[in-house]
């Protein structure tokens, strides 16, 4: 919406509107789309090393990561005993001292690793230029002051919209979170 009413401004919103209006859109849809896949390639990257590291742990030195699992489950509250036998018992398993290691020591759920970063980049893409179309759309049919206006109020509609769908998960009224 600022771009398009910086160049509406500046042109008293004639047809380079248009043009600059998508050309905003694309580049800022890219750009959110490429900060999105790098954002979640880079996450899952990251928990495959320490992944990886916590597995080496695991063989290199299997009674310090014992130790550790107890000392985990200590601090949840299992008396000493309990925990070290809990811990022992895991580790009879190195596969599953892996996976507990992995969300109990690092917090990770590996599940959630396998998320597409491209699918994260498209929905980006799409949701930017979704929200980005609505203050060019005017500009698609007529020009100048009226397109200026009726971006003006489609923008401040959709803001609108943004806010009240957000009730759905603040459980605010409709008119206090669109506004």
């Amino acid at each position: 919406f600022s771009l398009v009413m910086g160049v509406a401004g500046a042109s008293d919103g004639e047809s380079g509107v248009l043009v600059a209006g998508l050309a905003g859109l694309l580049a800022g849809a890219l750009s959110m789309a490429l900060g999105e896949w790098i954002s979640v390639k880079s996450s899952q990257e990251l928990y495959e090393n320490q992944i990886q590291i916590e597995l080496e742990e695991l063989e290199t030195n299997p009674e310090g990561e014992q130790q550790e699992l107890s000392l985990i489950y200590q601090a949840k509250g299992i008396n000493k005993i309990e925990a070290e036998r809990m811990a022992a018992e895991i580790m009879q398993d190195p596969a599953r001292a892996h996976q507990v290691l992995i969300e109990e020591e690092l917090g990770i759920n590996p599940e959630e690793l396998k998320g597409s970063a491209i699918e994260a980049a498209l929905y980006s893409f799409v949701l930017f230029a979704i929200g980005a179309i609505i203050p060019v759309f005017p500009f698609l049919f007529t020009s100048g002051f009226k397109a200026i206006l009726y971006s003006s109020v489609l923008s401040a509609l959709g803001l609108f919209g943004i806010g009240a769908a957000i009730t759905l998960f603040t459980g605010k009224s409709v008119w206090f979170s669109g506004l």
